[in-house]
């Protein structure tokens, strides 16, 4: 990364020159995807929950009848990953970017076998510490390995591996969740064998080396050479050697010392301070645009939308997990062609779009929502929802007031004929649940009937479609890339700890805010979040796209505000000639 190559040498042929490592180096991809197994398992997390929580509300009463036992399931990982982040980036500049990948595989697959074998919600909460610890580690890990160990040229299209193994693993998790839902033991599964890619990848790293620029950091100049031989051609080596040892010598003359970083001279530093703004803004903005809302949450607000069956709702949020998928291949095409503030803005821009459309059909479907019929009630004389009986207007009651019950909590039965005609309010209960459904009838605990539930399913892919290739990915990047060498271990764990602390707000308020202000609202919150994020990108962020790291340091010495980010950068033999 130190030497990085001339702005405008990184086009399409980057992606060509990345697909052709195939057979010309595949030492660099196996780097590269080895590394990239934390991705997966930082995906697999972000997706298993999602279904799983399902399966966990029917075997734990507690867990179903609290909302905020829900979210303390899918964000304690979230909590532990912040834990995680913040070590990661002292251990990575201490013990090497390696060691800590090993360390975070440990971790992630202990969690896995504690919340398989817990017998209650306490120790499931336990596990997934653990699991949040290990995957706070990858996440910031993984594509430091990877930027590191990758030619400049195609730096941006590896480090975009990582992001496809992450949304890679959202999706293979959604398959699993799917594979189990007959299984007995369903969740126990799902989460347990999270264990899997933790204990391949352990195997895999043990066999592959430190990075080699933290090598030459550490003064173990040899090593870094032979590793370097292996990723460059012979021709190329020289240069790269050269460039890092001008690199480390700078720091050492600057700070005194290549081994101890000083926070507050780092945060006076203009050019690191300015990396960490945009590089910890990137991250911030990635969660509270609300993607983990979408992740964690997705068979959820299928349900929300009107599907009734767990069955359906994860083979729906499947298709989500496949386009988010999709959307970083095309990351991996566009990342060094088009570059990466322009990807951001393109992306930003299709998000307040599905986020719009969302908010609009969720408060179409609550303003909408089938009526509570009398008669229909009465059918089921001994299950009628209590505060429905009780109500002064019972006339004014519709499904989206009889699932707010909450003495005890109601569910609608849909009428057999079709599920949009009145229905009946009644206790929520297995037994309630089986006589519905005995009578043909769906049944609905968590959103209502609705005539709109495949414009929010459009919604939801407009989204994934948008926010992957950019907000999904080029967070990551930019933070792999924007700091000196010195720096980058530590910022960067600055960095992921913010995305994670960021990621526990959302996850830990998502249900909560749905619950007070309505689904609708929520999403409409997230949309002037991102209009903030799309500011954020055009006036913070600086385009980092094939630029070697001092000129990246030049870039953030002297910004200014440059909007017109899609004129090409002139090469440097022009430059010379218009001097």
């Amino acid at each position: 990364m130190e030497g990085g190559i001339h702005p405008g040498e990184a086009d399409a042929s980057a992606f060509r020159e990345c697909f052709s490592l195939t057979w010309k180096n595949p030492y660099v991809l196996r780097l590269a995807f080895s590394a990239g197994i934390g991705g997966l398992l930082f995906g697999y997390d972000t997706g298993v929950i999602s279904g799983a929580l399902l399966y966990i509300r029917d075997d734990f009463k507690s867990v179903d009848r609290q909302t905020a036992l829900q979210e303390s399931i899918v964000s304690m990982a979230v909590a532990g990953a912040i834990i995680g982040a913040a070590i990661g980036g002292w251990a990575n500049d201490k013990f090497g970017r390696r060691s800590a990948i090993l360390v975070a595989d440990f971790l992630f697959f202990i969690g896995a076998v504690i919340m398989a074998a817990a017998p209650n919600p306490a120790l499931l909460i336990v596990g997934r510490v653990f699991v949040g610890l290990g995957v706070g580690m990858a996440s910031m890990t993984s594509p430091l390995y990877i930027s590191e160990a990758s030619p400049a040229r195609i730096r941006g299209a590896l480090v975009s591996t990582n992001g496809f193994l992450i949304t890679g693993g959202q999706f293979l998790s959604y398959l699993i969740n799917l594979a189990f839902t007959k299984a007995p033991g369903t969740w126990r599964w799902m989460l347990g064998i999270a264990g899997i890619p933790a204990l391949v990848q352990f195997i895999l790293m043990i066999l592959l080396p430190e990075s080699p620029r933290w090598l030459f950091r550490k003064g173990r100049e040899e090593e870094a050479k032979a590793i370097l031989r292996k990723i460059y051609p012979e021709h190329e080596v020289g240069r790269e050697v050269q460039e890092l040892k001008e690199s480390v010598e700078a720091e050492i003359q600057e700070m005194g010392s290549s081994e101890k970083i000083n926070l507050m001279s780092l945060l006076k530093t203009k050019t690191v301070r300015r990396g960490l703004i945009a590089g910890v803004g990137l991250q911030v903005f990635q969660q509270f645009v609300g993607i983990n809302t979408v992740m964690y949450y997705s068979p959820t607000i299928v349900q929300l939308a009107g599907f009734a069956s767990n069955q359906t709702a994860l083979l729906l949020s499947l298709v989500t997990a496949g386009l988010n998928a999709l959307g970083s291949i095309v990351s991996i095409y566009f990342i060094d062609r088009t570059g990466r503030k322009k990807l951001l803005v393109i992306s930003l821009s299709g998000v307040i779009i599905s986020l719009g459309v969302l908010s609009a059909v969720f408060h179409e479907t609550a303003s909408h929502s089938p009526i509570v019929s009398s008669a229909a009630t009465s059918h089921f004389a001994n299950y009628k929802c209590p505060d429905y009986s009780s109500a002064k207007n019972p006339a004014s009651w519709d499904c989206m007031k009889c699932l707010k019950a909450s003495s005890p909590s109601c569910g609608f039965c849909a009428s057999p004929a079709n599920k949009l005609f009145p229905g009946a309010c009644l206790i929520s209960n297995d037994t309630v649940k089986d006589i519905c459904h005995g009578e043909d009838r769906l049944w609905y605990t968590r959103g209502c009937p609705s005539k709109y539930g495949w414009l929010a399913l459009v919604g939801l892919a407009l989204y994934i479609i948008f926010f992957s290739p950019g907000m999904g990915t080029v967070p990551w990047i930019v933070n792999s890339e924007i700091y000196p060498l010195r720096f980058r271990g530590v910022c960067g764990g600055i960095a992921a700890t913010a995305n994670w602390i960021s990621n526990l707000i959302v996850a830990q308020s998502f249900l909560t805010l749905t619950e007070a202000i309505g689904t609708s609202w929520t999403f409409l919150i997230f949309g002037v979040i991102t209009v903030v994020a799309l500011l954020f990108v055009l006036i913070c962020v600086p385009e980092t796209k094939g630029l070697p790291i001092e000129e990246v340091e030049k870039t953030l010495e002297g910004r200014a505000l440059h909007f017109k980010f899609w004129e090409k950068r002139p090469k440097p033999s022009e430059k010379n000639q218009t001097a």
